[in-house]
């Protein structure tokens, strides 16, 4: 591990980046915090200038946010995650090669990544002296560069623009129905039926190509034919043999969910 440790701060908002160097002095009081920034593009120009041995980065940010940037810190410095509320970057984090702070930052969990910080420092030097240190190096990078390529493509499936108008005929017209309006979609053959409250239609639209159309918060797959929309289910229930069944507003008939997917009623 280097002499003296250094890291930079980046974060969009002065108050956070004061809290989070105010707490780094409590958890690792020889780090020397040597630089901040206050957006991604600023980030890229601060580091190449100051080479920190570690970056604490805001994932949202305006610019080129965190992730886009980590992307090419990563390469030069060790990199902390810190995240208000993106759950799939969490579980991503923590599968892979990359640390991550929940904001407000507790300083309890913040001695922990110290620590580990401290670990990965130590080994790095020992990598150094040692003839593997570069398969060592370029396998890391290929970890770090996997992990951030899936962060960038749900980031950009975030930021899309999803189906909100469905196109059905009936006889010689064309009827568009608001996503809103539909119970469920249930695949019927060659065509897909979408139910609402008041009629049902059939479109030619599978129903692979609404799941990956369609707002995957307000449409859940609940079986292998049928997609219901979430505000629309009243309740969930379970018949004799154990089956879960889901009821609708406005609509009699109860939709089956598949054993597959069940985790999607988990407190049941």
């Amino acid at each position: 591990m280097p002499a003296q440790v250094t890291a930079m701060i980046v974060d969009d908002e002065t108050p956070m980046r004061e809290q989070l160097r105010a707490r780094l002095k409590q958890a690792w009081p020889e780090l020397s915090i040597i630089a901040e920034a206050a957006n991604g593009i600023a980030a890229i120009e601060q580091a190449e200038a100051d080479k920190p041995d570690i970056i604490f980065l805001d994932i949202r940010m305006p610019g080129k946010n965190g992730i886009e940037a980590a992307s090419i810190l990563a390469k030069q410095a060790l990199i902390v995650f810190v995240t208000a509320y993106d759950e799939y970057a969490i579980q991503a984090f923590e599968r892979g090669a990359m640390d991550y702070l929940l904001k407000p930052v507790e300083v309890e969990r913040l001695s922990a990544t110290c620590v580990r910080l401290k670990e990965r420092l130590a080994k790095q030097a020992e990598q150094a002296k040692a003839s593997s240190s570069v398969a060592s190096s370029t396998n890391q990078s290929a970890q770090v560069e996997q992990l951030l390529n899936q962060l960038m493509q749900h980031q950009q499936s975030q930021n899309r623009e999803y189906l909100r108008w469905i196109q059905a005929s009936v006889g010689a017209s064309l009827r568009m129905i608001s996503t809103k309006e539909v119970l469920f979609f249930r695949s019927d053959e060659k065509y897909t039926l979408v139910q609402t409250e008041q009629a049902e239609f059939l479109i030619r639209k599978s129903l692979k190509e609404l799941e990956d159309e369609l707002d995957p918060k307000e449409f859940w797959r609940i079986h292998r034919s049928t997609l219901v929309r979430v505000a629309a289910i009243a309740e969930v229930s379970r018949d004799f043999r154990g089956r879960q069944l889901v009821a609708l507003k406005g609509h009699a008939e109860k939709l089956e969910v598949s054993r597959n997917h069940t985790h999607l009623f988990q407190q049941m």
